[in-house]
């Protein structure tokens, strides 16, 4: 099956269960538009090549739509159709008002330089911006696989060349540096979400026994793909909740070390020398798909689609399977590691702490004004006169740490991470509920549930 049919089965599989007026079922599924663009850029050289790209809006139910553009050689229509598709279930899940939308340039962007790169992104969006694409009130990009906060930096300056009139130039994309109005934590929120999902499921001592886990302390940890998003979660699951990450997979082969892989090690050597191979600290192996096989307790898969199909799923010896990629685990496989017992924390929302964050980024934008700038003194002055009644009271000072803990004001990076953890953990309870109070069989059949319900809820609203 395609990509897109494999999104398809799912949305189609939660739609049966609810009962929708004629035709309404056929707009949910639909991509509502797809934009193809082909257009030359020169080169270092002096040479033109001709790129080909897409944008996808799947469902302007809410607006804008939302989805990031992703730079990679095997970027296709129906790669940006079904991952336009996964984002309208995304923002559903996580309560984010978006529709879902999904870009890419077919390119590996390790083959060009970065002059090169900018003159291809900013050519990129001037064919989307001429159509009517990328405009902050009705489609907002965001990076993806191969981009990131330079390339929104220079989308956003196309824009505002384009449309210098516009004071909300900043908001018609998110994922941009912090000086360029982007938001402190984005870069991170990826992958920090999927960490709060993880706490958050084995946090209920009902799930941890459902996956033969106590906790993440100790936990054997297996990671698909070092890129942005497995290696933040990586990180905070190694650093701040004392995972071991046995396994560490990338396109070049695999690490593995029992005791347990330092991950900012590995990415650092990677960076330095483009792959795995050669890192001094650990056990190499060059068949890197072979070591989804390795025993571990979880699986954490952030690479791309289509990684555990039909043909390796039963030698899947992973307690817990976490999707952070979009669509790693394919139906066919789903449904024989279903069958063993094996659960999934679905992509559906678990990869979803990105779109949550830009969307404060976009509010950011639109407010032309950073979170906690209005009440942080006063939140400060609050706080001080709370010590100084406590003490008052008690007759005694305040221990110096408590003090401090008190006093310190929440800066902007603190208000994004309180506000991403808090989406997520809503957002896994809902789908939890979903799952077991309406005897669902998988948390991935009831992300989707919750989905559907809540975008056909909005339709039978504002009307096909």
């Amino acid at each position: 099956m395609s990509f897109s049919s494999e999104v398809d089965r799912m949305a189609e599989r939660a739609l049966r269960q609810l009962a929708l007026p004629p035709g309404l079922r056929e707009q949910i599924l639909a991509c509502n538009s797809i934009v193809r663009v082909q257009f030359p850029v020169q080169l270092d050289d002096g040479s033109w090549r001709v790129f080909l790209g897409w944008r996808a809006i799947h469902s302007e139910h809410l607006q804008p739509a939302k989805g990031g553009i992703r730079y990679n050689e095997l970027v296709s229509l129906d790669e940006v159709t079904a991952l336009a598709a996964l984002m309208t279930c995304k923002c559903a899940i996580v309560n984010v008002p978006f529709g879902g939308a999904k870009g890419g340039v077919r390119l590996d962007p390790r083959d060009y330089s970065e002059g090169e790169l900018e003159r291809i992104t900013r050519r990129y969006a001037r064919e989307l911006i001429n159509r009517g694409y990328i405009i902050p009130g009705t489609d907002v990009p965001a990076p993806d696989m191969g981009t990131g906060p330079r390339e929104m930096a220079w989308i956003a300056d196309t824009y505002r060349r384009v449309y210098p009139q516009d004071v909300n130039y900043f908001a018609c994309v998110t994922g941009k540096p912090v000086g360029s109005g982007g938001i402190p934590g984005r870069v991170e929120a990826t992958g920090r979400g999927v960490q709060v999902v993880i706490r958050e499921f084995l946090s209920e001592a009902e799930d941890a026994r459902r996956v033969g886990l106590g906790g993440l302390a100790g936990a054997r940890v297996a990671v698909q793909g070092l890129g942005n998003v497995g290696f933040h979660a990586a990180k905070f699951l190694e650093e701040e909740d004392e995972a071991r990450i046995t396994v560490i997979i990338e396109r070049d082969g695999a690490l593995i070390d029992d005791k347990g892989l330092s991950v900012a090690a590995v990415r650092a050597w990677k960076d330095e020398h483009g792959g795995v191979r050669g890192y001094p600290q650990a056990q190499y192996l060059e068949d890197g798909q072979a070591c989804l096989a390795r025993d571990c307790d979880i699986l954490l898969l952030a690479a791309t689609e289509g990684q555990v199909t039909e043909h390796n799923a039963a030698d899947i010896r992973a307690r817990l399977i976490v999707e952070a990629a979009n669509g790693p685990v394919t139906t066919a496989a789903d449904e024989q590691l279903r069958a063993r017992g094996v659960l999934i924390l679905p992509d559906a929302f678990v990869n979803a702490g990105g779109v949550t964050v830009s969307y404060f980024e976009w509010i950011k934008n639109l407010a032309h004004i950073r979170f906690g700038r209005l009440e942080r003194r006063l939140d400060e002055l609050r706080m001080q006169r709370v010590i100084e009644a406590l003490e008052a009271l008690t007759g005694k000072t305040l221990p110096p740490q408590l003090r401090r803990d008190l006093t310190t004001e929440s800066d902007e990076l603190t208000l994004v991470r309180s506000g991403l953890e808090d989406t997520m953990r809503m957002a896994w309870q809902e789908v939890r509920e979903t799952w077991l109070g309406e005897g669902l069989e998988d948390p991935r059949s009831a992300a989707w549930l919750v989905a559907m319900r809540k975008v056909a809820q909005s339709y039978e609203t504002t009307g096909l």
